[in-house]
């Protein structure tokens, strides 16, 4: 490996993880001794990227920091086509248009060769067969956790129950199935999880939730037990 894809991948790899991580952690991914580590941290740093380390802690890339653009391999283009492809086919409109419109881009600027096997991709997102409507009120959620604002649902249990809940969002999970909205419930003071073909109503509620998403987000992991950066 070169020595400036070297210092691309420690990029990358700090550009993976919102905590601090050690030098230690760092040479045995990237494959260098810590020595050549601590000289290629300092090579980035010098070049003007706003790394912050600290003795004993590990070293964190601040955010907002984007990376020049990148050649993506045979592997990551197949991935970014095919997953634009499955959001394209089951997002709110605006979600769908924002997919083939990155699509068409990542397409645009790829070479020639890359262009052409994305082109012939043998693979294929196929239409939702997912049993029901669609989901009207995934603008207005995606809105929502954007804004970090609350909600007020008409909900509908398995039974067909109605009830009004006010609810802070934290995640939107897309299964097979369905789609489920991850949110703390005021009503129940606790984390509640909605599926979204069943939601009659949803609208603004008027204020942003006491407490930050990503804090949220954070906390529902750990009740959940599901570990994430």
């Amino acid at each position: 490996m070169s020595r400036s894809a070297r210092l691309l991948d420690l990029l990358q790899a700090l550009r993976r993880r919102r905590r601090p991580v050690t030098a230690a952690v760092l040479a045995g991914e990237l494959g260098v001794s810590p020595r050549t580590l601590y000289r290629d941290v300092a090579t980035l740093v010098a070049q003007g990227a706003p790394i912050e380390g600290e003795a004993g802690i590990g070293y964190v890339l601040r955010r907002g920091f984007f990376l020049p653009p990148l050649a993506f391999t045979a592997d990551e283009v197949d991935a970014l086509i095919l997953g634009l492809r499955l959001v394209a086919r089951r997002g709110d409109a605006e979600l769908e248009a924002a997919a083939r419109d990155a699509l068409a881009k990542i397409e645009a600027v790829l070479p020639p060769e890359a262009a052409e096997a994305a082109e012939a991709s043998g693979l294929l997102a196929g239409p939702v067969t997912t049993p029901g409507t669609p989901t009207p009120h995934l603008a207005t959620i995606r809105r929502a956790l954007a804004a970090e604002a609350r909600l007020r649902l008409c909900y509908r249990d398995k039974a067909g129950a109605a009830t009004e809940r006010v609810v802070w969002p934290v995640a939107v999970g897309f299964f097979e199935a369905t789609e489920v909205l991850v949110a703390w419930c005021e009503t129940r003071g606790d984390f509640r999880h909605f599926r979204l073909d069943r939601i009659a109503s949803a609208e603004p509620a008027g204020g942003r939730a006491p407490r930050r998403r990503r804090v949220l987000l954070a906390d529902w992991r750990a009740s959940q037990r599901i570990e994430g950066s």
